[in-house]
């Protein structure tokens, strides 16, 4: 089963980004998605495959933002597609059984088609505002989480849902009650100072449940 915790990678530059990247990898982190907007082509290139030999170095899950080809072309261990990206069934149908595509979601709705097309885990979102995205969808809160959560609890669809959207320490407890599989987060990491006491609390709330 997928990690609980996805690091979604902030930086307006290569350099940010990839310091970022690597202090979450160093304080713990085991799965990186890459966000770089708004860059050319190469930029986006050149990031892509320093993320990719750090990846490879920590042994965790590296997988890309919207970009599908890119994901192919360096061989990523997966694609995250939001809700206007490549079409879930058509990414499948590049990438391969073996590879993981998730999809954004923000209703039951969502989730279905997501579901239907082959995805693999749900970002569902976003719980509250939050800055890093342009074009917000409606605000989920938790009791949106619980609402889809026990819907899809009835319709016996089981997918690892993670709630996505200016998270905080003290929302993981009450997150998990509603049924969610973890989170993905972005700047509670990049702008903690303590990353590794935050990612060991992050964890500790996350798995505070599993019987090992």
């Amino acid at each position: 089963m997928y990690n609980k915790l996805q690091y979604i990678s902030q930086g307006e530059t290569i350099e940010e980004q990839l310091r970022n990247i690597h202090q979450a990898l160093d304080a713990g982190c085991e799965w990186v998605q890459m966000r770089f907007k708004n860059q050319t082509t190469q930029n986006r290139l050149t990031l892509a495959e320093a993320v990719k030999l750090l990846c490879d170095e920590y042994q965790v899950k590296f997988i890309v933002n919207d970009d599908l080809h890119l994901a192919q072309q360096i061989e990523a261990d997966g694609v995250h597609l939001g809700l206007t990206d490549t079409k879930i069934d058509e990414a499948r149908a590049i990438l391969g059984a073996e590879k993981i595509i998730g999809g954004t979601a923000n209703t039951f709705e969502d989730i279905q088609n997501h579901v239907k097309n082959g995805c693999d885990y749900i970002g569902l979102g976003p719980f509250r505002f939050t800055a890093t995205k342009e074009k917000l969808s409606p605000i989920l809160g938790l009791s949106g989480y619980f609402d889809i959560l026990q819907r899809l609890k009835k319709d016996k669809i089981e997918i690892p849902v993670y709630a996505i959207g200016g998270i905080t320490l003290r929302d993981v407890n009450p997150l998990m009650e509603t049924g969610i599989h973890g989170i993905a987060v972005s700047g509670i990491i990049t702008e903690s100072d303590e990353k590794e006491k935050l990612i060991q609390q992050l964890n500790e709330k996350l798995y505070a449940n599993i019987i090992v």
